[in-house]
């Protein structure tokens, strides 16, 4: 891991680099030195946790099947790929059990992103965070309000994230009682933004990092991570603080 100032989360494994949320991408993002991982889940048919982005499988897998339509065996057996590559490729959709277990096994903390699929599974979710042992430094993040209220909920004591959109209401952050941070796209690394999570006593993280930001060397102290698809070169441009 790296010894940088802010900590760097890998976007979907890095995901510059090997196809995204995979094994392949998340053993990169560790030998690039990330201090952690930001990954997506949906619920298969039966209600078990997989880690992919898109709630349809037609990007990465060609089929117009939606992933909750699909039992666990179905999506793992899945190739994953661009069109092109998909034939020959031997990228597959990891449980998140599985990456559970090689994250606790690395101390890899992770960024765990609730899809919009989940509001339609809520059920899935209160079963999904009960006894669930996550490595230090976790948190989920997700877009829906209403997804952080049931984390906290069930399972306080984890740190949970919004992901700021146009509707977030900045000089009412504080009644976001069920989010403790704020994640937001780097567009909003502006000084309104940043003062509202301070004034509302809410730390923040930023994604579509590339490294070449000016202000990674001088970050706003209510910064504690980056969230981008180039882990080394964050890395590297921390390290030239």
């Amino acid at each position: 891991m790296s010894n940088s100032c802010i900590p760097v989360f890998a976007h979907r494994g890095a995901s510059a680099y090997a196809l995204e949320n995979t094994f392949k991408a998340f053993e990169k993002a560790l030998e690039l030195g990330a201090d952690g991982i930001e990954l997506d889940i949906q619920f298969s048919k039966e209600g078990l946790p997989v880690v992919y982005h898109d709630p349809q499988l037609s990007r990465l897998v060609g089929s117009n099947k939606l992933v909750s339509d699909c039992t666990m065996e179905e999506l793992l057996h899945f190739k994953l790929g661009k069109p092109w590559r998909r034939l020959f490729s031997s990228y597959k959709m990891p449980a998140f059990e599985a990456v559970l277990a090689w994250a606790n096994m690395h101390q890899m903390p992770l960024n765990i992103e609730l899809k919009s699929t989940i509001l339609d599974n809520k059920s899935g979710l209160i079963h999904f965070l009960q006894g669930l042992v996550l490595p230090e430094g976790s948190h989920f993040s997700s877009f829906h309000y209403e997804l952080l209220e049931i984390v906290k909920k069930h399972r306080p004591e984890f740190e949970t994230a919004l992901i700021a959109t146009k509707k977030i209401k900045w000089d009412l952050l504080a009644d976001y009682k069920a989010a403790d941070t704020m994640h937001m796209h780097k567009r909003y690394y502006k000084p309104r933004y940043l003062e509202a999570c301070v004034i509302n006593e809410k730390a923040c993280r930023f994604y579509a990092i590339d490294g070449n930001e000016p202000f990674l060397t001088n970050p706003h102290h209510a910064v504690i991570g980056w969230i981008t698809d180039y882990p080394d070169k964050v890395i590297t441009a921390q390290e030239r603080i």
